[in-house]
C-alpha cells in the first residue's frame, strides 16, 4: 500500500531536504526526476532509496524494474502526499536518495583543469559551471564554503547528471584550496584582468576561479592568482558560467 499521509516521519525529511537543498540528516542527498535516478544508477553514487508515485509506477516501468533488480529499496507514496516532496511545478513521481562518494585531492587529475567556484549561490550558474567542466574535460571541481551546496535540486538538474561523473569537494575555504592545488597555475576570471584570456598559455595545469555575478572572485583568491579577462563588446562583464565555458573551451583548444 502506498503512504497516504504527508506526515509521515520519513516524507516530512525528504520534504525538509528539497525545502532547504541541503542533505537529509544522515549525508544523503534528495534528487528528483527520472532523469536524475537514470544517471545515477549509470555512475559512481549510490542510490539508497528511490519514492515514486502510482502514476511514475506505470510511466518509468522499466526505470523502476532497474531498481529492483539491484534491490534498492522503494517506497510508494500516493499523489497528494508526493507533491509536498517534490521540488518541480509539475513533477515527474520520482525521489531518489543519494549518498555521494567521499573524494579527496587526489582524486583530480594532475593534467586537466580544477575549476573552483567561489562563493556561487546561484543553483543554475553552479549547475552549468558543473556540466562545462564535464565538457571541456576538467578534472573536477572544488567549491568554497560560500557556494550553493551540491544537494541544491535546481543545482543536480542544472548540472544535468555531470555532477555523477565528476569528482568534487565542496565547503572549502580559500586558504585550503590555494594550499592543495599542487604544481597548477592559479587563475581567476574578472572583468579587468591584467591578461587577456587569449594571451594565455592553457596547455600547463592550471586550476580556474570562477567569482560570483555580485561579488567577483574573493580577496583571498585575487592574492594567489593571475587574473584573466575575457574581452566583451558593450557589455562590462559575462555571466559566470559562460565566462567558465569559455576559458575551458579555449584551454581545450590550446592543448588539442
Amino acid at each position: 500500500m502506498p503512504l497516504t499521509s504527508p506526515h509521515n516521519p520519513q516524507l516530512q525529511k525528504v520534504r525538509r531536504a528539497v525545502e532547504t537543498g541541503r542533505p537529509l540528516e544522515d549525508g544523503v542527498i534528495a534528487a528528483e526526476g527520472p532523469h536524475l535516478l537514470a544517471e545515477a544508477l549509470s555512475g559512481s553514487w549510490q542510490v539508497e532509496h528511490v519514492f515514486y508515485s502510482p502514476a511514475a509506477r506505470e510511466r518509468h516501468q522499466e526505470l523502476l524494474a532497474q531498481v529492483l533488480r539491484r534491490r534498492i529499496e522503494t517506497t510508494e507514496v500516493a499523489e497528494r502526499p508526493f507533491k509536498s516532496i517534490s521540488d518541480t511545478e509539475q513533477n515527474q513521481g520520482l525521489v531518489a536518495l543519494l549518498r555521494a562518494p567521499l573524494f579527496t585531492w587526489s582524486a583530480f587529475r594532475p593534467e586537466a583543469p580544477l575549476v573552483i567556484l567561489d562563493s556561487i549561490q546561484d543553483p543554475g550558474n553552479a549547475g552549468a559551471i558543473v556540466r562545462s567542466a564535464e565538457a571541456f574535460g576538467a578534472a573536477g571541481l572544488a567549491f568554497t564554503s560560500g557556494c550553493v551546496r551540491i544537494s541544491n535540486g535546481k543545482l543536480l538538474r542544472a548540472a544535468a547528471g555531470s555532477l555523477f561523473r565528476l569528482p568534487f569537494l565542496e565547503n572549502l575555504s580559500a586558504a585550503e584550496i590555494v594550499r592543495n592545488i599542487g604544481k597548477r597555475s592559479l587563475f581567476a576570471l574578472t572583468a579587468h584582468g591584467r591578461v587577456s584570456l587569449a594571451e594565455t598559455d592553457l596547455r600547463q595545469p592550471f586550476a580556474l576561479v570562477v567569482g560570483s555575478e555580485g561579488r567577483g572572485v574573493s580577496e583571498a583568491f585575487l592574492k594567489a592568482s593571475q587574473t584573466l579577462s575575457i574581452p566583451t563588446q558593450g557589455v562590462e562583464s559575462l555571466n559566470a558560467a559562460i565566462a567558465c565555458s569559455i576559458a575551458l573551451f579555449e584551454a581545450r583548444r590550446q592543448s588539442a
